[in-house]
């Protein structure tokens, strides 16, 4: 049986350059103009880039044995792209978990979260594939939290400047109290550390 991943090795930029040129005619375009002579290739090139995720490994099973009550990594930058308009949507995450003995090398949360982003997505579905992921690889509690604004929601439909807040907790993240304080360490690192 073939997987998605097996499936998704590797895009087809000359299929999808010849339909964006198909589009473009649709469209009521010339592609042979000045200014969109190589725009099919370059949108088959970018396409490769910003879909990389259906290809990625966030390499999570490289991970080292160290001890510590939680690690939490703010701000990490994410891009993506909505299911439904295929328009971009984008913002922050913030990932916390508590180890079960073992800790991920920092870029490889980078590379979790790009490696759910880099596809056709939406934001709540996003959260929720970060946050098991991290409990697959077995870790005692996982926070995500994504803070992202919508372009389908700002340049169509609503035409709304409204950013959108998902949240995903799994293990010992479920107690409110280990949650809260791993909110305070987010959102309001100056406060008072206490153990989780």
């Amino acid at each position: 049986m073939t997987t998605t991943a097996e499936k998704t090795a590797a895009i087809n930029k000359r299929k999808i350059a010849k339909l964006v040129r198909e589009l473009l005619i649709e469209l009521g375009e010339n592609p042979d103009r000045e200014g969109l002579t190589g725009t099919p290739s370059r949108i088959a090139d970018m396409y490769e880039e910003i879909f990389s995720g259906y290809r990625m490994d966030a390499e999570l099973d490289v991970s080292f044995s160290e001890e510590t009550d939680a690690v939490v990594a703010k701000d990490i930058q994410f891009y993506s792209m909505c299911e439904h308009h295929m328009l971009p949507f984008f913002g922050k995450i913030h990932v916390a978990y508590v180890p079960s003995g073992k800790v991920f090398g920092v870029s490889k949360l980078v590379r979790l979260v790009e490696k759910y982003s880099r596809r056709l997505q939406i934001q709540e579905r996003l959260t929720k594939q970060i946050a098991d992921e991290l409990v697959r690889m077995g870790v005692k509690g996982a926070l995500v939290i994504a803070e992202g604004e919508h372009l389908c929601m700002k340049m169509r439909g609503v035409r709304n400047d409204s950013s959108i807040t998902t949240i995903a907790h799994r293990g010992i993240m479920e107690q409110k109290e280990v949650r809260e304080h791993v909110l305070a360490l987010i959102y309001n690192p100056k406060s008072e550390m206490t153990r989780v």
